[in-house]
């Protein structure tokens, strides 16, 4: 495969790394395409981020790399510019037999995320390319529709192409000839989710003269595999905050808190946190099962705080419609569901014959193999992590902390860490070098929470939670999965036409089937202690000095009307079309709406 080390400025040798350098080169200068420079001014995107600086021109060239820098950072472009590039100017036969570019990612959400990227730079380049997505829900008509031409780039999971082939959509004769790009995006995550025999009957097509890419957050012996797998030589760009550790690495960008409470407590000190504002929206809420997931997110609407909840049960067509519209700002809080570390137990459990026949695939048949909250899936704008349920590993706390602060832009977390999840905290301190004089792995104590404010709220807490029971949750859960599965079609037949409209469907419903008490939606003044007050002023003071960050407004259904200053719609002079005298007016839009109110209908 391509990619031997020749003199070059940012050459290493095999095995070694080389450090990206911030620079101030513009695009032109790396060489990229002008429609492509074109289409990024329209996306906003005007100069290279530094990982984009190393990698295009290497990857422009031919070589084999392998990128390692952390989410956010401009990694996807960072292969697509030089992919699309290189496309453009493929004089090959056109008569291909498979796709020429293979985009392998380990999520269906991270699928449709590269795919629109895709889709949207050669549209707005104008160039006749054709890009197709596959995922494991992908009919076998559908399979044979989107490989029909062939397409030229081809975005899938690992799982569909040993599919293909045995279906008869693509030929493993056809990938040798044709393909000339293999792209691993989130590599580190490939062979963790389970895709390392569908790999394997992958690579066994893949031609030598095949230009391999691997880009990855992080650095993990599944990495040192696939680049042992698929790779010949490759270069390693690695940004410089990441050095030569390992993944549990923060950025220095990212407050990182932690409260110490009792398990049952999580509820009082959650919605003393949210109800007080005393963090800054939007807020990514991590649990690590389903039913804690709707428990807190019935509880949380008792207080009039509006939520959505993330996880494998749901249809795809809906998970992609709760994370637009949290990525837009229709609403501020969304839990999400973490049982990838809940199902690595169970499999070890299963292996162990632990688990009964009956109960694994009762697992398999509930939950999605291709989805997952913590990696693969661009949730934007996340100015705070709250971890509920502290992860079960280390990694685990990297990457979930990995969604805010992207970009290079300032975030926040804060744990809630109860007696029996100290161990796993501790562990994670260590890792990461918790030490009071470093910025970046250093865990505080969260300081805006009083223990008066936590109390003061306790016995509201505690009536709410008692009627928050198994049974509620197990309700409210199957009348949501019911809800999004009948909606999933409304919404793929919607949006296929309308992909624009993200008010058809709400998922921050409320779903509890009492009337919400309307005494809990503010919290009295009388309730706050000074330093809760002072806290929550200066949150508010942060939050104006940040900009205008109000959420997106749902579409009206009804026609808006702008509404008049009433002492201006007076005149002197009677109306020209009045009749019988001028007593009665003709009444026109906009004009005193109230009147309009009053006569009878």
């Amino acid at each position: 495969m391509a990619g031997r080390n020749e003199n070059h400025p940012a050459q290493v040798n095999q095995g070694g790394t080389q450090e990206v350098e911030d620079g101030d080169q513009t695009f032109e200068e790396l060489g990229v395409d002008p429609r492509l420079i074109r289409a990024l001014n329209k996306k906003n995107i005007d100069n290279p981020t530094p990982i984009q600086r190393v990698a295009i021109p290497l990857i422009l060239e031919g070589k084999d790399v392998v990128a390692r820098a952390k989410t956010g950072s401009g990694k996807t472009f960072a292969y697509l510019l030089p992919v699309l590039q290189k496309l453009f100017s493929d004089s090959g036969p056109k008569s291909k037999l498979a796709p020429s570019v293979f985009i392998l990612v380990p999520t269906r959400e991270l699928c449709q995320q590269v795919y629109a990227e895709v889709s949207s730079l050669i549209e707005l380049c104008r160039v006749q390319l054709k890009v197709a997505q596959l995922s494991i829900n992908t009919t076998p008509s559908d399979m044979r529709i989107a490989l029909a031409g062939p397409p030229d780039i081809l975005v899938t999971t690992p799982t569909c192409i040993p599919k293909c082939l045995s279906s008869g959509f693509l030929k493993a004769a056809s990938i040798t000839d044709c393909l000339e790009m293999l792209v691993l995006d989130e590599a580190d995550l490939l062979l963790s989710y389970g895709y390392e025999e569908d790999l394997k009957a992958l690579t066994a097509h893949v031609p030598r003269r095949c230009q391999c890419l691997l880009m990855s957050a992080t650095s993990s012996s599944d990495v040192e595999k696939l680049k042992k797998l698929i790779l010949h030589n490759p270069y390693i760009l690695t940004l410089p905050e990441m050095g030569e550790v390992k993944d549990d690495i923060i950025p220095q960008n990212v407050q990182q808190f932690w409260l110490a409470c009792g398990a049952h407590d999580k509820l009082v000190y959650i919605l003393a946190i949210l109800k007080l504002e005393l963090l800054q929206k939007k807020v990514l809420i991590y649990t690590n099962t389903i039913d804690m997931g709707f428990r807190l997110r019935l509880f949380l609407e008792k207080f009039g705080i509006r939520s959505a909840v993330l996880n494998a049960e749901l249809p795809q067509n809906s998970r992609l419609h709760i994370l637009e519209e949290f990525n837009v700002g229709l609403f501020d809080y969304l839990i999400a569901t973490d049982e990838t570390q809940i199902k690595e137990n169970m499999e070890t459990k299963s292996s162990n014959g632990a688990d009964t026949k009956k109960s694994r695939k009762h697992a398999k048949a509930k939950l999605d193999s291709e989805f997952g909250v913590v990696r693969g899936i661009d949730f934007k704008n996340v100015h705070t992590v709250i971890n509920f349920d502290m992860p079960l590993t280390i990694e685990g706390y990297v990457h979930r902390i990995g969604r805010t602060g992207r970009g290079y832009s300032t975030g926040a977390s804060v744990s809630l860490v109860s007696p029996n999840e100290m161990n796993i905290f501790d562990d994670i301190k260590s890792s990461l070098g918790d030490d009071e004089n470093k910025d970046a792995g250093f865990i505080a104590p969260f300081p805006l929470l009083t223990k008066n404010a936590v109390e003061s709220l306790r016995y509201r807490v505690e009536d709410v939670a008692k009627s928050v029971t198994k049974v509620a949750v197990r309700e409210a859960r199957a009348q949501d999965l019911r809800n999004e599965i009948l909606n999933s079609e409304k919404l793929k037949a919607h949006f296929e036409s309308n992909p624009k409209d993200l008010d058809l469907l709400k998922h921050d419903k409320v779903l509890s089937k009492k009337p919400l008490p309307l005494h809990l939606r503010e919290v009295p003044e009388y309730l706050l202690d000074a330093t809760t007050r002072e806290a929550s002023k200066l949150v508010k003071l942060q939050k104006a000095a940040m900009g205008n960050n109000k959420p997106a407004k749902r579409p009206s259904s009804k026609t808006s009307r702008k509404s008049k200053n009433p002492l201006k719609t007076f005149s002197a002079q009677g109306p020209k079309n009045a009749q019988n005298g001028g007593i009665k007016r003709k009444w026109k839009d906009g004009d005193d709406k109230q009147e309009r109110k009053k006569q009878p209908i």
